[in-house]
């Protein structure tokens, strides 16, 4: 992509974004669950300079923190993790409050209840509450260690508490009537992390059964579904959940996010080469023809694929490739791709090209990773008017 050719999308996404009436924004109606993570944000101590809590020279890559583990082996070792920050997580929350922070009307249903009464929001994500219309909790909160790296981050969960989520304790918590009301008038529904959500499924079969044909068509709706990381899913569990994709966008329009890693196994299990093509090909032809084939053979209206190099998508109609800002040196890492999802998904309901969505998304994510904080509209309108460059490489 030449550096013109991205500056003249980036700044068609702006200007459609700036141009907005006051009202389109929040005529985005998303209902997005159904997970939740409080998650504690962790460096690794390397070497300490003091006692003092946070004066340390911490391990800065993947590949160092395996070492340290790998010499362990036969011996044993002692590694300090230092609680940078305790806050908010869960695919489902980031993505809903990033789309919330960019103006949309959000309601999130899912695993962010206190510990004592599942049904009672922890105060810990009343900083996304703020952002949604409506949160209805149903089941305590999970919790995340999250270790973070310059070159990534390894996310140690433990999901006990929101394997409680299912269509029949939303039944019982939100309620049928509620939910048809909520499902009538969205314009986006986002489902993520079926990975870690034994329910999941069962969410889409109930929608499928009980929601979904009894809606009106009068409204354009979305459906935007991560599966978020099946590497630790058995194949016949991704063959099982590319199944249910089929046949949830014979319902409504569906979008799957995958970033690479994701789109590689997903190529695996559907008999695809997400690769095909001459061997010098760029990254971004070669991840439009990821995204083109999954799409393809999963027959879905979309399909996005992320790398930290940017961003690919391709629909019934095109494909598109969108170099990212990626920063070497983010102030936060945990949360960027949900909230790529959560701008692409904002952009895409605004009825943005598949380019501009996808220069929205990596805006979004950007701006996230930058100040450690959802962006708001007009941030994301200042970032995609003066896009950084990427630091790969």
């Amino acid at each position: 992509m030449t550096t013109d050719r991205r500056r003249d999308i980036a700044e068609s996404a702006a200007s459609k974004l700036a141009g907005l009436e006051s009202g389109d924004l929040s005529g985005v109606r998303a209902v997005v669950g159904f997970d939740g993570f409080i998650d504690s944000i962790i460096r690794v101590v390397d070497q300490r300079h003091s006692m003092k809590p946070d004066d340390f020279r911490p391990v800065t890559t993947i590949t160092g923190f395996a070492d340290r583990c790998a010499a362990a082996a036969g011996k044993s070792t002692n590694m300090e993790l230092h609680v940078v920050e305790r806050r908010f997580g869960g695919n489902g929350p980031l993505f809903a409050s990033a789309m919330g922070s960019l103006g949309a009307s959000v309601t999130f249903i899912g695993a962010v209840g206190s510990p004592d009464e599942p049904t009672l929001l922890s105060p810990v994500y009343q900083p996304m509450a703020d952002r949604c219309e409506r949160v209805f909790p149903v089941a305590p909160a999970a919790s995340t260690d999250a270790l973070e790296f310059d070159d990534g981050k390894l996310m140690l969960g433990k999901t006990a508490s929101v394997q409680a989520v299912s269509w029949q304790l939303l039944k019982q918590t939100v309620g049928l009537d509620t939910l048809m009301e909520l499902f009538e008038r969205s314009t986006t529904i986002g489902i993520v992390n079926w990975v870690m959500l034994q329910g999941v499924e069962g969410i889409w079969r109930g929608l499928m059964d009980e929601v979904l044909p009894e809606l009106t068509r009068d409204t354009p709706r979305r459906m935007f579904i991560d599966l978020c990381d099946p590497a630790k899913r058995t194949d016949e569990d991704v063959r099982r959940a590319a199944g249910f994709l089929t046949e949830l966008n014979s319902h409504v329009q569906l979008t799957l996010g995958l970033n690479q890693a994701e789109a590689e196994r997903m190529g695996q299990i559907l008999g695809v080469d997400i690769y095909e093509g001459p061997g010098n090909q760029s990254l971004g032809s070669a991840m439009q023809h990821a995204a083109a084939s999954i799409r393809a053979r999963l027959g879905i209206s979309c399909c996005v694929v992320h790398p930290r190099e940017g961003a690919a998508a391709a629909d019934t109609q095109s494909s598109a490739w969108f170099e990212g800002p990626f920063t070497a040196r983010p102030k936060i890492s945990t949360g960027a791709g949900d909230h790529f999802n959560g701008g692409f998904a904002l952009a895409q309901a605004l009825g943005l090209s598949l380019d501009e969505c996808l220069a929205a998304g990596c805006a979004t994510s950007g701006a996230y990773v930058r100040d450690a904080a959802s962006p708001g509209i007009e941030r994301l309108i200042e970032f995609l008017r003066d896009l950084p460059r990427s630091q790969v490489g």
